[in-house]
C-alpha cells in the first residue's frame, strides 16, 4: 500500500467516523491533488487547454472548503454544507470518477465545491472566503468562472444533479 492509499484510507475512514479530518491529512491531500494536476498537465503537454486552469483550482478549492469548514465565523448549517462538499473530493463515488478518469475526474468535485460556495455567499461574508484563499485570482471571481463554465466542464446533466444535491 503506497501513502497515498494510506491517506486516502485515512481520509474515508475519519469522514465515515464522523471525525474531524486534521490539518495533517488536509495539508497532505491538498499537495498531492496538487501534484496529480501539474504531473498531468506536463505530460499533456497543454492538450487539455483551457480544461487546464480549472484543474489547477481544484486544490485550491478543496483546501479552502477544510479551512472555511474549521472557520468558527462560519455557521453549522454552512458547516454541513461545507463537510459535504469536502466528503464529495474524498469519496471515490461522484460523477465522474478519478480512477477513471484520472485528474479529469476533479472537474466534478471542483463545480461541486463552486456551488456549495456559492450558497454558502448567501449569508457569510465574501471577506471570510478570501481570507482562507490560496488561489491567484480572487476566489469570487474563481467561483464565478467556475459557474459560468460548469456545462461544459461536467455537462449539463451532472451540473443539474449537483444543483439538487446542493439545494
Amino acid at each position: 500500500m503506497t501513502e497515498d492509499d494510506d491517506l486516502d484510507e485515512a481520509l474515508k475512514d475519519a469522514a465515515e467516523a464522523g471525525r474531524e479530518v486534521t490539518p495533517d491529512h488536509a495539508a497532505r491531500f491538498y499537495d498531492r491533488v496538487r501534484t496529480r494536476m501539474n504531473d498531468y498537465l506536463d505530460a499533456t503537454g497543454g492538450m487539455v487547454g483551457k480544461t487546464a486552469e480549472f484543474l489547477l483550482l481544484v486544490p485550491d478549492m478543496f483546501i479552502l472548503l477544510w479551512r472555511l469548514a474549521n472557520d468558527a465565523r462560519v455557521s453549522g448549517k454552512n458547516k454541513v454544507l461545507l463537510g459535504s462538499g469536502l466528503a464529495y473530493f474524498i469519496f471515490p463515488f461522484d460523477f465522474l470518477p478519478e480512477a477513471f478518469l484520472g485528474p479529469l475526474g476533479y472537474l466534478d468535485d471542483l463545480v461541486f465545491a463552486v456551488y456549495v460556495l456559492n450558497k454558502m455567499l448567501t449569508d457569510t461574508d465574501a471577506e471570510i472566503l478570501r481570507e482562507h484563499w490560496s488561489g491567484k485570482e480572487d476566489v469570487l471571481e474563481a467561483v464565478r468562472r467556475v459557474l459560468g463554465m460548469a456545462d461544459q466542464l461536467v455537462g449539463s446533466k451532472v451540473v443539474a444533479r449537483i444543483k439538487k444535491m446542493v439545494k
